[in-house]
């Protein structure tokens, strides 16, 4: 995994995308087949495929203490390599030696027997399991030959790679490392939910082999934002159709048999917190996979997220719930249909297939759309925006009627209009260490109002907004005024770093929302960072008083205060 490591390594200081993918192909063709299938799945920051239901049920405890067993460092030494890197792989890195014991594992750490290490921890079951897990972690750590390669194996293991690297880009690898067409292993990936497998077929030339692969999640195509009040130019080509953008989350049903699966942005098999749309779904002939938005009801209206919430990651769901809090899908697009898969079809003609499956009320629902007349015009959008506002949702979708699905990606085929709800001025308090390209330097901000008698009451986080030298700048600034370890908040991670309460941010969001997370009782929903305030001294920033009007605000105009 020494040479894994590396490339990992390269892949994340690279911006380019095509010096990334370069990498990759070069790294790839030079393995084994064995190899080829382990690294291919690694490089998407898990240890097991897409389609694959098992997990290695490693906490951080469990891995801190393999770690310790093999290495013999104390708390104080990780605390202090935890706050400097505020992540576990690159902490744990920070602290290999040579084994204080004799190494179990005689295998040199390979991809393959990785995976086959994985394997054993994932079939780890009964009477004394954590023990049989920890006990092979140990192994796999005795066996890192250096920082860089425990580091990387311990992101594969806590599933937070993050190097900069979607899946896509380790499709275009594989094209190109075996000189395959670029759709053929699109299309492969997607039907077999395993990259790893892809990678071996497309080396032998038998992608065509690989059929479509139900209960695998497809990576979501994505929208890219536009500007409320600019010309629009972006509408003047092709043909659009619009939508309202709900305000729930992104959901993908997949339905073969009576077999239900839903995945959510994060590819995780959520379907049993929603029975109702399981029950909706197994109703519904055939097989298919459709791309939507769970979204809370009330009637035939849609509530706010925060209704949502008392949904999200429940295990299990009784009737009093589901009637306090009824759910439904709204469907919007169609990605496969029995044995066909359809991204590459028009937009337009997975919509009509979709329209035929699909009715427009119950539990898995239509979502409407109507065509946009040519070039959108200003008035034209602004008035179906606020109509959309009125009806409870966030905005507009735009999206072209020609596009094909890209999983995955976010580019001009599908555009969000969404409008701020305000901007509020806040001081950072805190600060955490980038990942991928910006692993280097301090990007993730923890920002506060003034409470009461002047207290700092933290009311979000925000990581998007500033330029690459503006980061830069303030990373520096950061870490010449680090606050002592003692002068953390109380409800701080561990990996934040506090720092003195001198910048001054102006932060643009969507929605307010009470939340127990933070010390203010509210908390931020899609903030982004606007601009530096360097006009405004830290006693200038919002008080509370200003956060609760703006809730309040924000409540009336949606009918619920």
């Amino acid at each position: 995994m020494k040479r894994f490591a590396a490339i990992c390594e390269s892949v994340a200081a690279t911006p380019a995308k095509n010096e990334k993918i370069a990498l990759l192909a070069e790294y790839l063709r030079e393995l084994d087949d064995r190899d080829l299938e382990a690294a291919a799945r690694f490089f998407t920051g898990t240890p097991f495929a897409a389609r694959d239901e098992r997990t290695l049920s490693l906490g951080g405890q469990t891995l801190v203490a393999a770690a310790r067993a093999v290495w013999e460092f104390n708390d104080a030494q990780l605390g202090a390599a935890y706050r400097e890197h505020g992540d576990l792989g690159a902490a744990l890195g920070e602290l290999v030696r040579p084994p204080a014991r004799l190494a179990l594992f005689d295998d040199a750490l390979q991809p393959h027997v990785l995976k086959k290490r994985f394997d054993e921890i994932a079939a780890a079951r009964g009477k004394n399991s954590a023990r049989k897990r920890q006990a092979i972690c140990e192994r796999i750590f005795a066996a890192c030959g250096d920082s860089l390669e425990a580091t990387y194996v311990t992101k594969i293991m806590t599933g937070d790679l993050r190097i900069g690297l979607r899946e896509g880009l380790i499709l275009e690898a594989i094209a190109a490392a075996f000189e395959a067409p670029a759709a053929d292993v699109r299309r492969s990936a997607m039907a077999a939910g395993d990259v790893g497998a892809v990678a071996v077929a497309a080396r032998h030339g038998t992608l065509a082999d690989i059929a479509v692969r139900y209960g695998a999640p497809i990576a979501f195509m994505l929208a890219s934002p536009v500007q409320y009040g600019s010309g629009y130019r972006e509408l003047q080509a092709g043909s659009w159709s619009i939508e309202d953008k709900l305000d729930g989350i992104r959901a993908q049903l997949h339905k073969e048999g009576d077999a239900v699966r839903i995945f959510s942005r994060t590819l995780n098999d959520v379907a049993r917190s929603y029975p109702e749309v399981v029950d909706a779904a197994q109703r519904i002939s055939g097989s298919f996979v459709i791309d939507g938005e769970i979204v809370a009801m009330r009637g035939d209206g849609v509530l706010p997220f925060r209704f949502l919430q008392a949904r999200l990651q429940r295990k299990t769901v009784d009737a009093t719930l589901m009637e306090e809090v009824p759910v439904a899908l709204w469907c919007f697009d169609l990605l496969a249909r029995n044995e066909e898969f359809l991204l590459e079809e028009p937009l337009a003609e997975r919509r009509a297939q979709l329209a035929a499956l699909v009715g427009a009320d119950g539990a898995v629902r239509l979502t409407p759309w109507s065509e946009l007349e040519s070039g959108g015009d200003a008035e034209t959008l602004h008035a179906a925006f606020e109509a959309s506002r009125a009806r409870g949702n966030e905005g507009l979708m735009l999206k072209r009627n020609d596009a094909p699905y890209f999983p995955g990606k976010r580019g001009k085929w599908w555009l969000k209009l969404k409008r701020e709800l305000s901007t509020l001025d806040v001081v950072v308090v805190a600060v955490e260490w980038g990942h991928g390209k910006r692993a280097k330097v301090l990007s993730d901000y923890t920002f506060a109002v003034r409470g009461p008698n002047d207290a700092l009451l933290t009311i979000g986080k925000a990581y998007s907004g500033l330029t690459d030298a503006e980061i830069a700048t303030l990373t520096e600034w950061f870490l010449a005024h680090r606050l002592p370890v003692d002068r953390q908040r109380p409800r701080a991670r561990s990996h934040e770093i506090p720092v003195e309460p001198e910048i001054v941010l102006e932060v643009a969001f969507d929605v307010i929302q009470k939340s127990d997370l933070h010390e203010s009782g509210f908390a931020l929903r899609f903030p982004r960072i606007v601009r530096i305030r360097d006009d405004k001294l830290p006693q200038d920033i919002d008080a509370l008083g200003r956060v609760e009007e703006l809730y309040r605000e924000m409540l009336a105009r949606e009918g619920l205060r």
